[in-house]
């Protein structure tokens, strides 16, 4: 897991269809794509999975699902992010399989070392920096946390939250091997130069810092 990792809010895209947002990031380098939807019904959030999945297989590019181990079987999607309150990781993985993509959200120094015993393929460290997108979480790590945790981890980072092109190159110093983009990349009237210029900084500092 490195490079830039898409996380889409359908509120933050304001007119622009999602469909066209995730083109759009996905174009720019986005070398992930995580699906979340908070607010929607089942029938929706399987239907929309199924066409995402559909527009990003000639670019390559792994679906993930936002909590929903049963949206991404639904849909065949490559993995599934979960949180702290969601299914045990246990499970997921054997519903899943052992080819699948799942990250693990961290809020807490326990979480941390907990998902040390785990398989996990990623940790999102979440959030890095206080953000509108992800209020339901126990306060920020910031870029020492971040660091802490790098040195402890086995897994690799997916840093996320606040996460924009004014701090993300101190946010891979700190540790990160991938970045997660919420609203640097929905609420840009530029998705695709935004996502650009972001994975651009993100392989260059991963570069530097090998």
């Amino acid at each position: 897991m490195r490079g830039l990792y898409f996380v889409t809010d359908r509120g933050l895209c304001g007119r622009k269809p999602l469909e066209e947002v995730v083109i759009q990031a996905v174009k720019g380098g986005a070398a992930y794509m995580q699906l979340r939807e908070k607010d929607v019904s089942t029938r929706f959030f399987v239907e929309e999975a199924q066409r995402i999945k559909k527009l990003l297989e000639p670019y390559k590019v792994p679906l993930i699902i936002n909590d929903r181990v049963d949206v991404a079987l639904a849909c065949g999607a490559e993995g599934v992010h979960i949180g702290q309150e969601d299914m045990p990781y246990e499970i997921v993985r054997k519903l899943m399989g052992q080819k699948a993509i799942i990250g693990l959200s961290v809020e807490t120094w326990e979480d941390v070392e907990v998902s040390q015993k785990m398989d996990v393929n990623y940790i999102g460290v979440s959030p890095v920096f206080s953000t509108p997108t992800k209020t339901d979480t126990k306060g920020s790590w910031g870029l020492e946390g971040l660091a802490k945790i790098k040195a402890f981890s086995r897994h690799p980072l997916v840093a996320i939250g606040g996460i924009n092109e004014s701090n993300v190159r101190e946010v891979v110093k700190a540790g990160a091997e991938c970045i997660a983009v919420v609203s640097a990349i929905c609420a840009s009237p530029h998705s695709e130069a935004a996502a650009r210029r972001i994975n651009e900084m993100i392989n260059l500092i991963l570069t530097e810092r090998v």
